[in-house]
């Protein structure tokens, strides 16, 4: 018996230390902490209203610019523009805005014009390092008939239906909207293996180190596709887990399902990191998978597996500090952003819940990051907004899940 209890006692000594290494390790965790900023941006002047905010990207300067979906208005919001007025309120801001850090608009512009198709269901905005803005589309519009014989895609071994959309292309514009490129025609798409059109493209971005345009592409097709940023010539594409992408469908997601083969749609981000790597949003199956740029299948990772609906991952934007450590993503089926240790794919914790106040989220669609690693993001929806996290530094994870991040003092 006194053996026995020796040994017990050897024991707790030996695993007491484990243990309360064990737990304070827990506890240094660390994770970039935000706080919303209520007063951010200021109100908008001549009785401009916001429709579904389904973009957002900061530029070199500082700036933040946003595009929304003017057609996404409700009647009652336009009064202001019927003849003779119903009201003062309201009228449809411009689809590109653009604020400063104090929140101040000072630049607007967009719309049909000569020379390029502007889309019908805007989709997406980035300003890239040359300061250079692009723009996606995900209307549908009337089916144009070309790209399909008899619903059928002209070049499918499987016989699977590729129906040409209205928005089957990028925009590039200047900083005061002079339009540079259009790659794609509307209604010519012929599906995920069309290297000339885009189907319902949903984000953009541009990588610095190659000028390559990178398109998730998208809500008709099942695909990350790169242009040159210049020309708009083709370079390559590729599908879920570096496999050519098809048209088939994959039916509804299910997560207890293996994972799917292929991207649903929509394919909502692809992301280039400063380390080489590519992140894409493969929205409907909840995950984020990272590619080398070539499109070789490096891994991946499942984010709110049990999300149904929309799905969980929406957008994707990195931290600043030049590791990029952290990813943060934006989910607007839970109304979240997780914070995501870019390294092991982990979320380490998480702020937002569903609502319309500071810090709320209704249909939180796309995210960024300024220099100052604070971060901005828009809602879809009629959530008809964008908000600014300020960026507090990093501190201990004490909660997974922080709910309204409400500023401290």
């Amino acid at each position: 018996m006194k053996r026995y209890l020796l040994l017990c006692l050897a024991l707790v000594m030996l695993l007491g230390p484990l243990r309360t290494h064990s737990v304070v390790h827990a506890a240094t965790v660390m994770a970039p902490r935000f706080e919303v900023d209520p007063f951010w941006p200021k109100p908008l002047p001549n009785h401009w209203i916001l429709g579904q905010t389904i973009g957002v990207s900061a530029d070199s300067e500082g700036h933040i610019w946003i595009i929304h979906r003017v057609g996404s208005l409700e009647a009652g919001e336009q009064h202001a523009t019927t003849t003779p007025p119903i009201s003062q309120c309201c009228t449809p801001a411009p689809p590109v805005l653009e604020f400063d850090q104090q929140g101040n608009l000072i630049g607007h512009w967009g719309g049909p014009g000569a020379g390029y198709d502007w889309p019908e269901s805007a989709h997406g905005i980035t300003v890239d390092y040359r300061g250079n803005v692009w723009l996606g589309g995900n209307g549908r519009g009337p089916q144009s008939g070309r790209g399909a014989i008899n619903g059928q895609d002209e070049e499918s071994k499987a016989g699977d239906r590729v129906e040409s959309f209205h928005d089957n292309s990028i925009l590039k514009f200047t900083q005061d909207g002079k339009f540079l490129l259009q790659i794609g025609k509307p209604g010519h798409s012929k599906g995920s293996n069309d290297v000339e059109n885009l189907r319902l493209a949903a984000k953009t971005f541009v990588d610095p180190k190659t000028n390559e345009l990178y398109v998730a592409d998208g809500y008709g097709n099942h695909r990350v596709i790169v242009f040159d940023a210049d020309t708009g010539k083709y370079k390559r594409h590729w599908g879920a887990y570096g496999h050519k992408p098809d048209d088939a469908d994959l039916g509804p997601y299910n997560p207890n399902s293996p994972p799917a083969q292929q991207f649903r749609n929509p394919v909502h981000c692809a992301m280039p990191s400063n380390d080489g790597l590519v992140y894409v949003c493969d929205r409907v199956n909840d995950r984020i998978q990272v590619f080398h740029p070539d499109g070789t299948f490096v891994k991946e990772a499942f984010i709110e597996k049990r999300t149904l609906g929309s799905g969980s991952v929406w957008d994707i934007a990195f931290s600043q500090d030049p590791q990029q450590k952290f990813l943060y993503v934006a989910d607007g089926e839970n109304d979240r952003v997780h914070i995501v240790d870019r390294t092991s794919l982990e979320v380490l914790t998480s702020f937002g819940e569903g609502g319309r106040q500071p810090g709320e989220f209704y249909g939180v669609h796309s995210i960024a990051s300024d220099s100052k690693g604070n971060i901005y993001t828009t809602e879809t929806y009629r959530g008809q907004r964008v908000q600014r996290f300020v960026y507090k530094g990093l501190a201990p994870v004490t909660s997974k899940d922080q709910r309204v991040v409400w500023p401290q003092h």
